[in-house]
């Protein structure tokens, strides 16, 4: 086996390269190490059975509820078993978990929960936790780090099993990295919508890559829109995180509380962004949490950049695309349908988020996932034998020339199609016009993401079909 290449340096990516030591490996990364990886902008923690009142078994009944009763039961299970020692792992490494007087673990409460259980450190944890296992990665003579390299395609042999990763170095030339196993650990594809908290590389490059070798994927139109990013004109939405509404933070429009905002995600967006196209002010109260320029001091921060104090302001607030469930199909060891590749973190689809992601499951899914998909490369022999289903072929687009795409039309589009409510003839006309787009891999995951939704006519999670609100309403209609 050539040495294994890992593209993305998020925790998932990162992750991989720690758990694959002493084997060596190569890790490509378009900037220097963490550069706009989510998990650095990840603000509410890891969740995890800790409390005495807590059990995994619990973690993984709200998992299921939250995901709409559609996550794969076995994924989610494995994965919330697993927490606990993830938590101890990354607490071993360093990460700075808060701590209550007493010494234990202080655990948030957010919302989809039925107990505390997010660990956090302060209201940046994503940060802490990923630049941990980024000196860790830094510290292993076993990892050899290309920055600044950006990975372009997939390279297969006539097997159909990967055989390199063509990448672009700092001065723009493309070379050949020779492997047989790639670990994909891109991120999502938030900035292909109009308003989102994720960075504005995150444009699916992963999901682009996979499919166009072959590689199966599932559930690319069930993408969570995080109900409190902040109203600014900035690209990415500053995020306001769910821990502020765990903490007593309220909703509001025109000054009226109008939703339990310690619901799942999809529901509580959901309400908000029918307040907004009612034409209502919708803000979120934050002044009632004691310290809470302290003990959310990012966000206080985040929010005064934009002329808000958080301790006296109500602030504005919209829906924003914030992470995709779905993804590049892949099995408990991370393997995708495409031999010699495996997925890890958000551009994965395990199951485990159903068709929405219940708070602060990500960070535990990139550690369990990259770990996994470490274990399975040291110990892969022959056989490609992964548990998941071949390919649709209609999905499989090869790379073709042609100019690039103006993004702002794929926002656009998306935006107007694949936003927090959907509808048929919308669907159609997204697909239509992002067919023609495909050449580009931009246009061609926002043409996956908005033929995955034509395809699923019926609302589940955060995938809210409108068109089948109203059929169902004229269906019930009694004749004169």
């Amino acid at each position: 086996m050539n040495k294994p290449v890992i593209i993305g340096s998020g925790l998932a990516g990162l992750t991989a390269a720690w758990a694959l030591a002493p084997t060596e490996c190569v890790l490509v990364t378009p900037g220097t190490l963490t550069d706009n990886a989510a998990s650095m902008w990840a603000q509410g923690g890891i969740a995890a059975a800790l409390a005495d009142d807590d059990s995994p078994t619990l973690h993984a009944a709200d998992t299921v509820r939250a995901g709409a009763f559609v996550g794969d039961t076995r994924t989610i299970r494995r994965i919330t078993d697993a927490a606990p020692d993830v938590v101890a792992l990354l607490a071993d490494l360093g990460v700075p978990f808060d701590h209550t007087d007493d010494g234990r673990l202080d655990l948030a409460l957010e919302g989809g929960h039925s107990r505390s259980r997010v660990a956090h450190a302060g209201d940046s944890s994503g940060a802490a936790i990923t630049r941990t296992m980024a000196a860790a990665v830094r510290d292993l003579p076993s990892v050899h780090t290309l920055e600044r390299h950006t990975a372009r395609r997939l390279l297969t042999g006539p097997d159909g099993a990967i055989s390199g990763v063509e990448v672009i170095d700092p001065d723009g030339c493309a070379l050949v990295l020779e492997t047989d196993a790639v670990v994909l650990a891109t991120g999502g594809m938030g900035a292909l919508w109009p308003c989102t908290t994720n960075p504005a590389t995150a444009l699916g490059q992963g999901v682009a890559m996979a499919a166009r070798v072959g590689a199966r994927t599932d559930d690319l139109h069930l993408v969570q829109f995080h109900p409190t990013a902040l109203d600014v004109p900035a690209f990415p939405n500053p995020l306001l995180t769910e821990a502020l509404r765990g903490a007593g933070a309220i909703l509001t429009a025109d000054g009226e509380r109008f939703v339990h905002e310690l619901q799942p995600r999809d529901v509580v967006a959901a309400a908000v962004w029918e307040q907004l196209q009612a034409g209502r002010s919708v803000r979120l109260d934050c002044r009632e949490i004691p310290c809470v320029a302290t003990r959310f001091a990012a966000v206080a921060e985040l929010c005064a950049a934009h002329g808000f104090d958080i301790t006296r302001d109500l602030l504005p607030v919209r829906p924003a695309l914030h992470y995709s469930m779905g993804g590049v199909s892949v099995d408990a060891h991370a393997r995708t349908s495409v031999p010699g590749l495996w997925a890890v973190g958000e551009v994965s689809r395990t199951g485990l988020h159903g068709a929405n992601r219940l708070a602060s499951n990500s960070l535990l899914e990139a550690v369990v996932t990259g770990r996994a998909a470490a274990d399975s490369i040291r110990g892969s022999d022959t056989r490609w034998t992964p548990r998941v289903l071949p390919v649709d072929p209609a999905t499989v687009v090869p790379p073709s020339a042609g100019a690039a795409v103006d993004l702002g039309e794929v926002r656009a589009i998306l935006g107007a199609s694949c936003g927090v409510l959907r509808d048929g003839a919308s669907l159609e006309g997204a697909v239509d016009r992002l067919a023609e787009l495909r050449h580009d891999d931009a246009g061609y995951v926002a043409w996956l993401v908005a033929r995955s939704a034509l395809l699923h006519p019926h609302t589940v999670g955060a995938h809210r079909r409108i068109d089948e609100q109203l059929e169902t309403a004229a269906a019930q209609e009694v004749p004169a």
